[in-house]
């Protein structure tokens, strides 16, 4: 792709991502605000870190700042420092900058040493990480890609749309470096979405998954019986098989299980994208390709995306 045409592509995509929220169960219960309460932290030495701007900050934040980088360690196991010292020695650890960019967005927003710690350990700790099983899921790339990325998607959810293009790019951006695995959620409001992940999976059966869930996407208010039927003859499918497919054990299983998945994570709406284990808050100004290159240690980062949205202080 030529330099004005990819320049193009990524504002097209940073549009989108601006737009793109989420899919909600109207009957999910909203997420409450934790406290806010006054860090105590200071420093004895104020820090400063090439490549991370805190002039803006007040006397107060900076020495909050300071000390939580001083103390705070770096996100790679293989680097047991502080994230200062990580920087500061330029250590061959991505995600260090990053990090400590994320912690100066949250000082400036407000949060107290506690929330930003809490919020840190969730985002950045190795330790926190879910391991999400993959095995008869559909899924694109190799299986010991350096990423992984897992969408839990609603085929009648127009932001799950949205996202199409957007993970589209960032697995053009590093071919062969990351796995895309598809979750099958059927919000109770989308009257269409359980029969559409019925008819994608029993295409996979056929190795049509994906041409299949392209097709869904694109023609989202087209959903009915004959629409999907449609879609099947156009893939040139055993129309006969899918159909036996659609409503067979091995589907109904399949369903089940991202299901109860999808409950035990308590899955805030559609899409939701987990990276390398971690969820992707699609609210925040963090990009998928942000997460993406942090974890492939590929520099440099954006300032897009070091801010933690208040939600995620609350958790």
């Amino acid at each position: 792709m030529g330099t004005v045409s990819r320049f193009a592509s990524l504002l097209t995509l940073l549009l989108a991502v601006a737009a793109w929220s989420s899919c909600r169960d109207s009957s999910a219960s909203g997420t409450e605000t934790a406290p806010h309460a006054s860090a105590a932290a200071t420093s004895e030495k104020l820090v400063t870190l090439p490549g991370i701007d805190i002039s803006a900050m007040t006397a107060r934040e900076r020495d909050e700042w300071s000390a939580l980088v001083t103390d705070l360690a770096s996100p790679c196991p293989s680097v047991p420092v502080s994230l200062a010292t990580c920087i500061q020695e330029k250590r061959a650890c991505g995600s260090c900058t990053k990090a400590a960019k994320w912690i100066a967005h949250a000082v400036r927003d407000g949060a107290s040493e506690d929330q930003v710690r809490r919020a840190y350990k969730e985002r950045f700790d190795p330790s926190t990480a879910k391991t999400l099983p993959l095995e008869g899921s559909p899924s694109k790339g190799p299986s010991d890609a350096a990423v992984t990325i897992v969408e839990f998607a609603d085929f009648e959810c127009p932001h799950c749309r949205m996202a199409v293009p957007v993970i589209d790019s960032v697995l053009a951006s590093h071919p062969d470096k990351i796995r895309l695995a598809f979750k099958f959620v059927s919000l109770p409001m989308h009257v269409h979405a359980e029969s559409a992940a019925r008819a994608a999976f029993a295409a996979g059966l056929q190795g049509k998954f994906w041409e299949m869930e392209r097709l869904l996407f694109e023609r989202q208010e087209h959903l009915e019986d004959a629409d999907l039927e449609r879609y099947a003859q156009i893939l040139r499918l055993d129309i006969a098989k899918w159909k036996v497919d659609m409503t067979s054990a091995p589907t109904s299983a399949r369903l089940a299980q991202d299901h109860e998945l999808e409950q035990g994570l308590k899955l805030r709406g559609t899409p939701t994208i987990y990276v390398n284990g971690r969820e992707l808050d699609i609210e925040s100004d963090e990009s998928l390709e942000d997460r993406v290159s942090a974890e492939l240690g590929i520099p440099p980062f954006t300032d897009a995306g070091a801010a933690p949205p208040a939600s995620a202080m609350a958790r």
